[in-house]
């Protein structure tokens, strides 16, 4: 007597099945993904020598959420922006043997002899909290935004935020912004953003 066969079974449509369901899954999970933090980098400049002198640097030292101004004086956050505007402006001193005739400060001899020559340091140590040392940071580009912008409403009329926005305007002509630009990369020569941040201490 011959032996009966034993059907097979069609697992051709459970490969479809599961395809299909492999696609339902991919397209319907939420993955989570690092938003980041929305944050403007200071500008690249020139690399720093040695060749300055210690009034000429703004020392801005952090210790978790504590704020040290030249390693003694300890500041709040909100006097921050008051007291780099007042050293960036300070105008004590010369630049090429000029003294700055746009500054308005108190022309402190202890204080940076001109914005061009001043340096903003920011220290931390690794104990430092992440949101204050971007508050800290920020405070520091307010300042020179600041000073940026008086700048630019005392040369030409207008702040040098809406002169950014006039230079990237695609309905007026090229030269008009070419001339806007100009205007802009003047006001920023004014006031060069140099900020560096050494490397968090170990403590």
């Amino acid at each position: 007597m011959a032996k009966r066969a034993i059907p097979e079974i069609n697992a051709g449509s459970m490969a479809d099945i599961a395809f299909l369901l492999l696609i339902f899954f991919l397209v319907t999970t939420t993955m989570d993904i690092d938003a980041g933090i929305a944050r403007k980098l200071p500008e690249k400049t020139k690399e720093l020598t040695k060749d300055f002198h210690e009034r000429n640097v703004f020392i801005v030292s952090l210790h978790e959420n504590d704020i040290l101004v030249e390693g003694t004086t300890p500041m709040n956050l909100q006097e921050l922006k008051e007291a780099t505007i007042n050293f960036l402006d300070n105008g004590g001193g010369t630049f090429k043997g000029k003294v700055c005739d746009y500054c308005n400060g108190k022309k402190d001899p202890t204080s940076s002899d001109h914005p061009k020559k001043a340096i903003v340091s920011i220290e931390s140590t690794r104990s430092t909290n992440y949101a204050a040392y971007i508050a800290v940071q920020n405070e520091l580009v307010a300042a020179y935004n600041d000073l940026r912008n008086k700048a630019a409403n005392n040369l030409y009329g207008i702040s040098l935020d809406k002169l950014i926005k006039k230079a990237k305007d695609e309905t007026i002509s090229s030269a008009k912004r070419k001339m806007f630009k100009t205007k802009i990369k003047h006001i920023k020569e004014m006031y060069p953003m140099i900020i560096s941040e050494a490397e968090p201490a170990k403590i």
